[in-house]
């Protein structure tokens, strides 16, 4: 398939999936026209980078994790290591530390509407 075609299949730009193929986390194959051809499994490949994209991993993190992984289920395959796991352990400590952030700002902002929206019933500013 053809880049717009695969684009329009995962909802990523065409300048993403080019992006991606320059930090080498997808790869595609060139026509004699030099059009950019994918197989069928890039869009799996393109659904998991933007998952780890999601997950707040840089590009780096996702390419040396992508050799580590089988595109239709995103487990782990032989060449996985024990360093990877230990840096993937490490980011999602990471993201655990982000979470716990972000639900005490949303329990303050909780108890500032709750006091706001009190004062709002009572009529005073």
């Amino acid at each position: 398939m053809r880049i717009g075609e695969l684009a329009a299949r995962t909802g990523v730009s065409e300048r993403s999936l080019r992006y991606y193929e320059k930090q080498g986390l997808l790869s595609s194959d060139r026509t004699p026209g030099g059009h950019r051809e994918y197989l069928e499994q890039a869009v799996d490949r393109v659904v998991l980078i933007q998952g780890l994209y999601a997950a707040g991993l840089h590009s780096r993190k996702i390419a040396q994790l992508l050799p580590c992984m089988r595109d239709a289920d995103g487990g782990p395959n032989e060449i996985a290591t024990p360093r990877l796991v230990e840096e993937l352990t490490e980011e999602r400590e990471r993201i655990d530390a982000m979470i716990a952030d972000l639900a005490r700002s949303r329990g303050v902002l909780d108890e500032i509407i709750e006091v706001a929206a009190e004062r709002v019933e009572l009529g005073t500013p």
